[in-house]
Formats: structure tokens, sequence, C-alpha cells
């Protein structure tokens, strides 16, 4: 099992060897507190550099002097990323104030939920940003419809040799967006980093007409199922439902409920996809949410092969950078440690605790048994990088 408490800010693997390599520039800290749901993810997100940078670089760029989620993200990173020591561990105060502060879910020292964290988390930081770009796109609005009314309002003549004048004006064109005021107020970069989309296909089984519905996603919940691999459940996820009894379809060819099919496939591959296992599931005759753990085996390298037919990007080639663990028998009681890979290393972070981890031990992480309540460590977040971006 693999939820240690070896020391502060641990830098060597039990047998003694370095967790940080001579000839790397990376940090590795580690984060402290009573928030070990939260600490996993950060830390997972931060070792998916294409995040990372992006939050960095919107520490430099950012113009707004306002605090929130983003400004206290990006500056967590920015003191794990330049500070003098490159092992340790640090907390993660202001951003945990400022969480708790806008959210009374977090506000206390209860366990939450990794995966509700990270759902919040990339949909507040999505909503900062959009915000910030609408306010930006409105400001640059009004400093153009000011610049045409100028140049309405100046019109002017210029004399010509006959004496006569030829009213002249400045063209303008008031219609005529930049580039970027043409883009979506909605994409942001993490958007462009975590969105995909689904297509979800219904079939009348009486009159055969087919439709279909997109819908967005910046993570992808999948249901598990005991001794299987992620290949299969993501197979699974996009089945032919058939919807009949008191799940007809209501047709509006038909006008009326009607037998049909449904099949939800990915449209859209994201740049990095975040996995979501399902393994809290309600049972009634507990009246209480139960943990599955189930033995799902992820591999180290993942193709996606439930794509529609238009899917543009199908051919994409996803590896594993980082995972979030739960460790326990339960959505309440329980902990989290990340997983992550970072200069052809894999490391365990357990709050302030940093240690090596051998590949050949990731099979402690696929899960044990389909006992309910039985201690387990089981992979819960998965997050996979495109070799495209």
């Amino acid at each position: 099992m693999f939820c240690f408490k070896m020391g502060h800010g641990v830098s060597s693997d039990t047998t003694g060897q370095p967790v940080v390599e001579s000839n790397s520039n990376e940090h590795y800290l580690g984060l402290f507190g009573n928030t070990c749901y939260c600490n996993s993810v950060l830390q997972a997100l931060y070792f998916c550099k294409p995040f990372r940078e992006r939050v960095l670089n919107y520490r430099i760029t950012q113009k707004s002097k306002k605090e929130n989620l983003l400004t206290c993200l990006a500056d967590l990173f920015h003191m794990i990323v330049s500070g003098k020591r490159r092992t340790g561990a640090l907390q993660p105060k202001k951003f945990i104030n400022k969480l708790r502060k806008e959210n009374s879910t977090f506000d206390n020292d209860m366990q939450q939920d990794a995966h509700e964290f990270l759902n919040h988390l990339l949909n507040t930081c999505a909503d900062i940003l959009t915000a910030e770009k609408k306010e930006e796109k409105e400001k640059h609005d009004k400093q153009r419809s000011k610049s045409n009314n100028f140049a309405v309002s100046n019109n002017y003549t210029q004399s010509n040799g006959d004496g006569q004048h030829n009213r002249m004006s400045i063209n303008t064109n008031i219609n005529g967006d930049t580039a970027s005021a043409h883009s979506s107020i909605e994409d942001t970069w993490i958007h462009e980093l975590f969105q995909g989309t689904l297509v979800s296909t219904t079939k009348c089984l009486n009159c055969e007409t087919v439709s279909s519905k997109d819908e967005n996603f910046l993570d992808l919940s999948i249901d598990v199922e005991e001794n299987t691999s992620i290949t299969t459940c993501l197979r699974v996820f996009s089945n032919i439902e058939t919807l009949s009894g008191e799940s007809k379809y209501y047709c509006e060819t038909c006008s009326s409920k009607q037998e049909a099919t449904k099949r939800m496939r990915i449209k859209k591959l994201p740049r990095i996809l975040a996995l979501h296992l399902k393994r809290f599931k309600y049972f009634e005759v507990f009246k209480q949410y139960k943990k599955l753990s189930y033995r799902v085996v992820f591999p180290f390298e993942l193709r996606l092969l439930n794509t529609s037919e238009d899917c543009t990007n199908n051919d994409r080639i996803y590896d594993l950078v980082s995972l979030v663990v739960h460790c326990g028998i339960g959505p309440n009681r329980g902990h989290y440690i990340a997983v992550v890979k970072r200069d052809g290393s894999w490391l365990v972070f357990d709050d302030e605790t940093v240690d090596r981890l051998d590949p050949s031990n990731f099979e402690e992480f696929y899960g044990v048994s389909h006992d309910l309540g039985r201690q387990s460590e089981t992979s819960y977040i998965l997050f996979y990088e495109s070799r495209d971006y």
C-alpha cells in the first residue's frame, strides 16, 4: 500500500536514491495542510506542462489587479517554480483561503471530493477568463465607437484647382472587427486545453429519423466495472443504448414517444484528457455511497477508439502524465495522493511528502477487488496529454 507519510519534504526514495535529478531544473515541492483533495489535484495539474505554462503566463499578462482563484493559483505555481529550494514543502494558504471564501462547500475541514474540486477549479478559471475577455472586448468596442464617431464628425473638404471643394471623409470600417474580436468570448485557454465534444445520436426505431446533439466537456466521467480496463470502460461508454418502456424517446417526426437507440461518442478530442473514474456509487440498501475498488487497468499510452465518423483528430495519441489516487474505503473516509511523471521518473506527492515510485508498482493503483468497504488505493482521475500539443 502506498498511503505513506515518510516525513516533511522528503527528497529521496526508500532506497536513498534522490528524487531530484542533478541535471533537472524542475522543482518538487510538497503541499501541506488538511486539504489532500486539493493538494493532489493541484500537483497533478502542475505537472501537466501546458496547463502550468498557461497559468504562469497569465500571472505575467494579467491586466486586472483584482484577486481571484486564478491569480491565487498563478501565485502558488510561481512560488513553486521560482523558489530557491527545489525540494521541501509549502502551504497553499492563500489559495485555500480564497477557495473557501468563494465556495461554502470547501469552507470546512471535512474530506471533500477531488473530482468535485477539479470541476470547480476548471470552471471557475474558465469563467474568470471569459469575464476578462468580455470586459476587454467591451472596452475595445467602446474605444472603436468613439474613434468612428470622431471620424464621422471630422469630415473635411479639400480645395481643387477650380476653386470647388470635394467633400472627403476618413474611410472607416464600422463593422470591421479584428481577428481577436471575432474569436468567441467563450473560447479561453482552459477550453483550448481541456474541452472536448461529445455527440449524442438518437435514432427513432419507428420512422428511422436520426437526430444528434453536441455537448462539451472539460473532464470525462466514465463508469467502472469489475476487472476491466480504461479502454473497455470507454467502449462501454459509447455502447448503443435502447430507449424503451418508460424511457421511450419523444420523436418530433412521429409526434409521439417511440422506441429508439441512443449512442454517445467523442466528436472532438481535447489536448489534455481528464478521465474521472466513477468509483463512488449510491447503494439504496445501505442508504449511502460506497467505494468501488474494482480493478481497472490504465495504460501509459492511450488512443481513443470511441470517436464519431466526423471526428477530425481521431488519430490523437495520449501519454499519461499524472493521476489522482484515492486511498481508503469511502468518499468521506480516506485520503488523496498524486502520482506524476517528470524527467522520465514517476513520483508520489502525498501532501508534504515526495517520493520516487517504481513503475512496476502501478498495479497497486488499478484496484484490488469487488469487495465493498475494503481498504484500497485506486486511480480516481487520470490526466493524459496529447503528443501533438
